[in-house]
Formats: structure tokens, C-alpha cells, sequence
């Protein structure tokens, strides 16, 4: 999907460099959200489509010197903004694909996404990447700092019924690509839905 890659990256290209600045409040939201993934010492963490890297450093504290974390992105201005940022010290940057994850099956304990789930190209097949690279009965966290309402209000839009987002749809979706739903917040503070890696 070369035209949507492009897509995202225009998208996210021209506004990395202010990224942080526009929203500045979101670190305690990413390190709460982190600390539902319950991660421990040691444990192997990946952030898709890691962005200027603000859950790096919740993840690194999470999962200790000894752990692993990767922020997989798709714009290279992005990563900048991070390496920019100290984050880089948090965690691996790595340019790459979320659908084409250059890691081995069952390589980590669990996978982080920020505001992933509306720009994936293909989330039943992403989706089952992410599973791939997850051991059974290890993580996955759909996060956004804002609930759904608050963020279409935000964009100046309505949600709509077939939103992916939206918990009936989520949950048949991701059970497709090998995930159990286990919890589901969406309220104006925050949005995240918990998922286990069946095995």
C-alpha cells in the first residue's frame, strides 16, 4: 500500500515538528496507560507507530534497564522529533512498517499503540502482525490521551457508527487477528482497550 504510506507519512511529516507542542499535557496519560499493561522487569515492549516517542520512557521505567523497547514509525520526521526529544535513550527507534514488522514470531511480551488503530491501511492483517510478534498470553494496548466524542469534537466531526474504534466492532475485529479483548475504557480522559494474545 505504497499510497497510504505516503498518506500518513505527509500527514505526520508536516507535523512533527510542533507535535509535542500542540499537545503538551499527554505525558501522565501515556505512563498510566502503561502501567495497565502490568509489564515486568525484563520484558521485551514494542511501541507501533511510536510517533515523537512519548510512551518510550513509561515503557522503559516499566520494563527496567534489563527490557527491551522498540518504537517501530513510519516518518522519519517523527523519529527525529523523538531522537530530538532524549527519547531515543528510552528505547530503539527503528524506521519500519507496522505491517511488516522485521521481528521473529513471539518475540515480545507486549505491543503499545497510540492513536494506531485509524491509521492502519489493513487492521485485520495488521492487527495479525502485531499478534505474530507477541507471545501468547502476552499484550496489546490501543491507547489515544482522549476519548472518542472528545477527540471527533476536537477534529470538528461526528463519530460515526462504523468507527473501528467503537467497542462492537473493535472486539470481532481483533479476535480475528488473534486477540481477546479483556477491557475497554472510553471516556473524555482517555481511551484504551486491553487485548491478550490468544495461544
Amino acid at each position: 500500500m505504497p499510497h497510504d504510506h505516503m498518506h500518513v507519512q505527509e500527514f505526520f511529516g508536516v507535523r512533527a515538528a510542533d507535535w509535542d507542542r500542540r499537545f503538551p499535557d499527554d505525558g501522565p496519560a501515556y505512563a498510566t496507560a502503561v502501567a495497565e499493561l502490568r509489564l515486568r522487569a525484563g520484558d521485551a515492549v514494542l511501541d507501533a507507530g511510536c510517533g515523537t516517542g512519548r510512551a518510550l520512557p513509561p515503557l522503559r521505567d516499566a520494563v527496567g534497564p534489563g527490557g527491551t523497547v522498540l518504537g517501530v514509525d513510519l516518518t522519519p520526521e517523527m523519529l527525529d522529533a523523538a531522537a530530538r526529544a532524549g527519547r531515543d535513550r528510552a528505547g530503539r527507534l527503528v524506521r519500519g512498517d507496522v505491517a511488516r514488522l522485521p521481528l521473529r514470531a513471539n518475540a515480545l511480551d507486549a505491543v503499545f499503540g497510540a492513536g494506531l488503530i485509524s491509521h492502519l491501511p489493513e487492521p485485520a492483517e495488521n492487527l495479525r502482525e502485531l499478534a505474530r510478534v507477541v507471545r501468547p498470553g502476552g499484550q496489546l494496548a490501543l491507547f489515544h490521551p482522549i476519548g472518542r466524542a472528545a477527540l471527533a469534537q476536537r477534529q470538528g466531526r461526528q463519530l460515526t457508527p462504523d468507527d473501528l474504534r467503537a467497542e462492537p466492532h473493535l472486539r470481532p475485529l481483533l479476535a480475528t487477528a488473534g486477540w481477546r479483548l479483556t477491557s475497554y475504557v472510553d471516556e473524555d480522559t482517555r481511551y484504551l482497550a486491553l487485548a491478550v494474545r490468544e495461544g
